[in-house]
């Protein structure tokens, strides 16, 4: 079975990723990492705001407090309070010396973040240094027993939670471990090193299939529980970055994309490239677990001022 994806919002992201969809608010909001801006859209009436983050804002989750957001911005992670323009510190991530900073997560269904990493190298191919951490409610950082990788993406959970879904985008195999207070012996879920494209960000609906943004591949892929390939769905653009299910139903499904690293002539054959997109998936998705730590457990801080809306 094969669908296809429309334009949502116009948004021209440099690298939009970090999809979520907030039912409490009936929102969408993403990030454009390379710009380091927060997005947010409300399909009910079309609001469309945008944020300036400190730094670039590579991933977020929902939060069980009120109002707020756990980001992992690229070198630490903070508290954001989007209608009070709020920032908190949280932590700054740990300094390895090479040159990394956070990627893609999720949070389980306990109520803990977890993310990994990608390596920015100065010069030469990224390597395979960078760890997955794991944010407690306690706000304690714990580094998880699982691969190193040069990129991490497709962070995602079973709907039971006891299974863990990762990969390394550079090496085109989407992993699988078994999920609890440590991950288990790590397997591979689907191989992707015979076709177009890197995996990227990933979702889970409610039947337990994985759906797969396919950077490079302008599509969104669909695997059975067991691994197995069953939909695809077109997205008109070469680099979409990742899927989650929103709207009252939670059956459409948002996919963010990018135009980062395309020449003139690639954004000239590319003219959707970093836009928003939604589509029915015919399947529906699970509300987005969120964070159970407390931001009130993190101080104010006082030499920051509130973050402004952008015009």
């Amino acid at each position: 079975m094969s669908g296809s994806a429309t334009v949502a919002v116009p948004a021209a992201n440099t690298l939009g990723e970090g999809v979520l969809w907030c039912d409490r608010e009936s929102v969408v909001y993403w990030t454009d990492i390379a710009q380091a801006q927060l997005w947010r859209y409300r399909p009910g009436d079309g609001a469309l705001t945008r944020w300036p983050m400190p730094e670039r804002l590579a991933a977020l989750a929902l939060c069980e407090a009120e109002g707020w957001l756990l980001l992992a911005l690229a070198s630490r992670l903070a508290f954001f309070h989007p209608a009070r323009g709020e920032l908190r510190d949280v932590l700054v991530l740990p300094d390895t010396g090479a040159r990394l900073r956070a990627n893609d997560g999720a949070c389980d269904l306990q109520g803990r973040f977890v993310f990994g990493m990608l390596h920015e190298p100065t010069n030469g191919p990224k390597q395979a240094v960078a760890p997955f951490y794991r944010l407690t409610t306690e706000l304690v950082l714990e580094t998880l027993p699982l691969p190193t990788v040069a990129i991490a993406n497709s962070v995602a959970f079973s709907p039971d939670g006891r299974t863990m879904y990762f990969c390394d985008s550079l090496q085109k195999q989407i992993l699988r471990c078994d999920y609890g207070d440590s991950p288990g012996a790590v397997t591979v879920f689907a191989d992707l090193r015979a076709e177009d494209g890197e995996p990227d960000g990933s979702v889970v609906d409610a039947e337990g299939g994985l759906w797969n943004a396919r950077w490079g591949g302008s599509r969104v892929v669909r695997y059975r529980p067991d691994g197995q390939q069953d939909r695809i769905l077109s997205v008109p653009v070469a680099q979409p970055t990742r899927p989650v299910f929103g709207g009252s139903t939670l059956r459409t499904m948002f996919i963010t994309s990018a135009h980062d690293g395309l020449d003139a002539a690639a954004r000239a054959r590319d003219p959707f490239a970093g836009h928003l997109f939604a589509t029915d998936a015919g399947i529906a998705g699970v509300p987005e677990p969120r964070f159970a730590g407390n931001p009130n457990d993190v101080p104010p801080c006082p030499q920051r001022g509130p973050i402004a809306e952008l015009p």
